[in-house]
Formats: C-alpha cells, structure tokens, sequence
C-alpha cells in the first residue's frame, strides 16, 4: 500500500510538472480547453489543467519574411513577365491567426500572386519597370487590409525580381545601349562646342589686348613727341629770354639774323629775299672777311 501512495505521488509531481509551461519571449500560446478557445497564453510562467487545456497553436509576435517564388504576370500591353514577391508580416492577434483561415502563409502567397495580377493587367510594361514603389505600395495595402481579419499585420511588400522575356530583354538592352551612344555624342559635341568657345574667347581676349598695347604705345610716343616739342620751345624761350636780358646791340642781331638767313637756306631755297637793313651789314661782313684773309696772307 505505501508503494501504491508513494506511486501515485510521484505520477501527480511528474504530471503537475508536464504541465508547467513556459511561453518565451515574442511567443504566444493559444489555449483550448475541452476543444474550445479558453485562452492566449503571453510570455512568462503558466500551468494547464491536465486532460482539460491543450495548446492548439504556439505563435511567434516577431516579424517574418517570406519570399514567394516567380508569379507569371501579363501586362496591358501582352507582355509575360515573372515576378516574385518578399513580404514581411507581423502576428499580432495569436486567436485570429490561429483560427481565422486555414494555412495562413499559403492564403497570403495566393492572395499576393492574384492581387500581383490585378496591379500588373492595369499597366503596360515600361510603366511596370518604373513603378515599383507604386505597385509595392498598392499590394501592401491591399494584402494588410485582407489579413486584419487573420491577425496579421502586413508592413511591407517588395518586388524582389521582374524578369521580361528573352527577347524584351535584348530590346531593352539595344535600346539603353543607343541611348548611351546618343548621349555620349551629345556630351562629345559640347565639349567640342566648349572648346571652340575657349578659343575664340581667347583669340578675342589677346586681340583686344594686342589693340590696347598698340595704342598704349601710340600715345606714348605722341605725347614723347609732344614733350620733345615743348621742351625745344622751352629752350627757344630762354634763350631768347637770355638774349633780351644780355640787351645786345645792332651787330649781334644782324649776325644773328645772317646765321638764321643761313640756316633758312640751308642749300636748299631757291630764292631768298633779304631785307636792305641786312644788306649793307651783310656787305660789311663780307669787308671785313676778306680783310682778315688780307693780313692772314700778309703775316705769312
């Protein structure tokens, strides 16, 4: 008998152990009692009713990513495509999901394949290629608006790969590639364009410098002209300035006037007029000449 009790005991500590649980972090349980929903268990410590609650479905709160294979899609313009898709979703009712819909992952990759189609039929290619923030947008928000009812919140969907057939592709390819020759003749022709305006600004720039130092020079030499001018002027006035002021006599302007007679002439005058008050002085000047060379040969 006492090993009967000491049985029983240890099978009561063995169960009542068995059915201590422990729900971790980011976890919930779902708790069903006699097959219906009693409970969500959060995280911490909690001990089940042996034979009366079951867990019917652990569920993890963190954020998950599920990256669904290609989808083939038609476009506006008849074009195939096949294009996958990455969601990121969040549980954030444990019941919901639990008992809102049969497979939930299997439900968002249908209802995101279907809802892919729908965006893609309403847009022509080129429009697909460039759109992805709009398309991404549009399938969140449709996929987050269907799974409120399974407890699951959609933050994010993303095109992961659009794939054209074959042939668009070598299309698209010629077409970037003569869209890079194009432009790379257009930035070719300006820089060309560029240059020639460098070099005309340049030729432009050392004309108008050559101009400036010709006249620069120009002007110099005329007022080095001017200066050489005004100074025999200067020198013309003193001296005649000096001559007024020494107060010379008849004689020494006659001279004057014959050496200024002289220097008129200079071998060139065909003709001179010499007034009569400096023709008996001129005479004169010849007497006295010639009797100079008299007593020069004399005194020899």
């Amino acid at each position: 008998m006492p090993y009967v009790i000491i049985i029983l005991v240890l099978l009561l500590v063995v169960i009542v152990i068995a059915n201590i649980k422990i729900v971790p972090q980011a976890h919930a349980y779902v708790m069903e009692r006699l097959g219906a929903y009693h409970v969500t268990w959060e995280t911490g410590l909690h001990v089940k009713i042996p034979f009366l609650d079951k867990i019917a479905k652990k569920v993890s709160l963190k954020e998950q990513v599920i990256d669904f294979p290609p989808q083939p899609v038609i476009t506006k313009d008849n074009v195939t495509m096949q294009i996958d898709t990455v969601v990121y979703f969040q549980i954030t009712d444990p019941k919901l999901y639990a008992y809102g819909v049969e497979s939930p992952i299997s439900a968002i990759e249908n209802l995101s394949a279907t809802t892919l189609r729908n965006i893609i039929g309403d847009l022509e290619l080129d429009h697909t290629l460039t759109s992805r923030d709009v398309i991404n947008t549009k399938i969140r928000q449709i996929l987050d608006e269907a799974t409120d009812a399974w407890g699951i919140k959609v933050n994010r969907v993303e095109l992961k790969n659009i794939l054209p057939p074959a042939e668009i592709q070598d299309s698209m390819e010629k077409q970037m590639k003569a869209e890079r020759e194009r432009r790379a003749r257009i930035l070719d022709a300006e820089g060309q364009k560029r240059s020639a305006i460098l070099i005309a600004e340049g030729e432009k720039e050392s004309a108008i410098l050559h101009a400036d130092a010709l006249k620069e020079a120009k002007i110099r030499e005329a007022q080095g002209e001017a200066e050489a001018i005004l100074s025999v002027q200067r020198a013309l006035a003193d001296s005649i300035k000096m001559l007024n002021e020494a107060n010379p006599g008849e004689g020494v302007i006659a001279i004057k006037s014959l050496e200024a007679f002289e220097k008129a002439a200079d071998g060139k005058a065909t003709k001179i007029i010499i007034p009569s008050n400096l023709q008996s002085l001129a005479g004169l000047a010849t007497s006295f000449k010639e009797f100079v060379s008299d007593d020069s040969k004399l005194a020899k």
